[in-house]
């Protein structure tokens, strides 16, 4: 921006999915956004979710069919446009009588298979657990289960790659704001987290996409009480080394008629989860408790021959997820869909309220909110989202593994575990990441495993990372595999090059 006094069209608080998912599509269709969050980009619920594109099939069951139906779509949309960081996935659900009847898991699955459309994934089949070998990890008391088909999602890099699609189309990406109204526009203060420089802005419209913190941006900001509340929902997840063969996860039912997924992870390790606990805190001090590790653990320990123990969790997370309070009783039956409030007084700038979604719908659900406000900006683009690519996700015919074999042959002297991770994680930019170099010693310091110096570098010029968190935690896997030692060196070289830049 060129400083105080500009006017943009379209102002979007909140750096999650959501928030990302609307400045890129606002860009493409021709309008000036800025996108801010007040934290690192997917630092709150985004980064923290069972990072599954699914149509979710439990939601069947509370009669979620259009939100299923949309879901499925959208998987088969976004498998498309990111197959580096969204690929499919088999998930073997061993089939327990003392819960949900096997006709009843059955009319869930032939829904799951037809409601959306499917096209690249393979259908449902039945499995007699003694005999196929993806049963080989579970207890002789489980012999019969269904396998199906849903996606794998890396979150935070999702977030990230819609946030660069979106300053490519010319939105700008900032941090930490404040926003108030002011004659007939939004008058926005940016405050530079680092820095301190505050800068002003002028924007048409606001939309609100803050998640957890949707309610405060209301009262905050416009200074009203909305009609509408989120419901604060924890999910806490734990990461255990990976104790079966073969790349399927596996869907186990709860005593509770909770559903738990164990996902591979990683490579070697496996991500399990998750609780529905309802939340009364502040959403940035969530944290996993040790009744929910507990919980997760006998939920494995049911259905596994490898039986878990609070040893085997190298690492837990938990995220609070904005649900639309819908005053269900049961928090697992709190809707997963999504709605909109727009407040637009007469002559004042329109402020659309975001409550609500998940993952899997955030493309679509961002079409949805540029369709309420398109009335205020007539001449904006077309919905065009749909059939374009995430960045790094032009690949051909979404064939991941023939591309992964391309950039095997452009640099061969890169390891294999190496080559996966940027490919993964960058896709087709991976040659923009790598550039000239030619050897491992060109990439720079190595600070541990597939970690070099250059792809540091290439964050903080590129994704707006930073601190070391930002990159080991969300940009990468990273800190999952350094070792405490390894993460403090990088945590040195970080704070180092942050003091060089001023």
């Amino acid at each position: 921006m060129s400083g105080d006094g500009d006017i943009v069209d379209l102002f979007v608080i909140g750096g999650g999915v959501n928030g990302a998912g609307i400045a890129r599509d606002a860009a493409g269709r021709g309008l000036s956004v800025i996108l801010c969050e007040k934290d690192d980009l997917a630092e709150g619920t985004s980064s923290r979710s069972g990072k599954l594109v699914h149509g979710g099939l439990r939601y069947l069951e509370y009669y979620e069919f259009r939100l299923v139906r949309e879901a499925l779509i959208e998987r088969e949309v976004l498998l498309e446009s990111a197959p580096h960081i969204i690929w499919p996935m088999r998930f073997v659900l061993p089939h327990s009588p003392d819960d949900r009847p096997a006709w009843l898991v059955r009319i869930g699955l032939f829904l799951y298979d037809h409601l959306g459309g499917r096209k690249r994934l393979p259908p449902t089949r039945t499995l007699n657990l003694r005999t196929a070998p993806e049963g080989a990890p579970i207890k002789d008391a489980f012999m019969r289960g269904f396998e199906y088909s849903d996606c794998w999602v890396d979150d935070a890099r999702l977030v990230v790659i819609n946030a660069l699609d979106a300053a490519e189309r010319g939105a700008k990406v900032f941090t930490r704001t404040a926003a108030r109204r002011d004659k007939g526009l939004w008058s926005v203060e940016m405050r530079d987290g680092r820095t301190g420089v505050k800068t002003t802005v002028r924007a048409k419209a606001l939309i609100n996409a803050a998640g957890p913190w949707v309610n405060d941006v209301v009262n905050r900001v416009a200074g009203q009480n909305s009609k509408r509340n989120v419901r604060l929902v924890k999910g806490s997840h734990i990461v255990v080394p990976k104790f079966w063969e073969g790349r399927q996860a596996y869907l186990v039912q709860n005593n509770d008629k909770r559903v738990i997924f164990i996902n591979p992870y990683q490579n070697d390790l496996a991500l399990i989860g998750t609780t529905d606990i309802p939340y009364e805190g502040r959403p940035e001090d969530v944290a996993a408790e040790e009744s929910e590790i507990d919980y997760l653990i006998k939920a494995i320990n049911r259905y596994f021959k490898r039986g878990l123990t609070r040893g085997d969790v190298v690492y837990s997370f938990s995220g609070v997820r904005p649900l639309y309070d819908d005053n269900a009783d049961n928090p697992s039956a709190v809707t997963r869909d999504y709605i909109f409030e727009l407040d637009a007084p007469t002559g004042q700038a329109p402020l659309l309220s975001v409550f609500g979604g998940k993952i899997t719908t955030f493309r679509k659900l961002a079409e949805h909110a540029l369709d309420r406000i398109q009335p205020f900006f007539p001449r904006m683009g077309k919905a065009w989202t749909s059939a374009a690519h995430l960045p790094g996700g032009d690949i051909a015919n979404a064939d991941f593994e023939q591309f992964l074999g391309d950039l095997g042959r452009d640099y061969p002297w890169m390891p294999a575990s190496l080559l996966k991770h940027y490919g993964r994680l960058y896709g087709t930019r991976t040659r923009a990441l790598v550039g000239n170099a030619g050897s491992l010693d060109q990439l720079g310091r190595h600070f541990g495993r597939d970690f070099f110096e250059r792809e540091a570098s290439y964050l903080f010029e590129h994704e707006w990372a930073s601190t070391a968190a930002d990159i080991l935690d969300r940009r990468t896997k990273h800190g999952l595999h350094l070792s405490a030692a390894e993460r403090g060196t990088f945590e040195d070289w970080c704070a180092n090059r942050l003091a060089k830049a001023g």
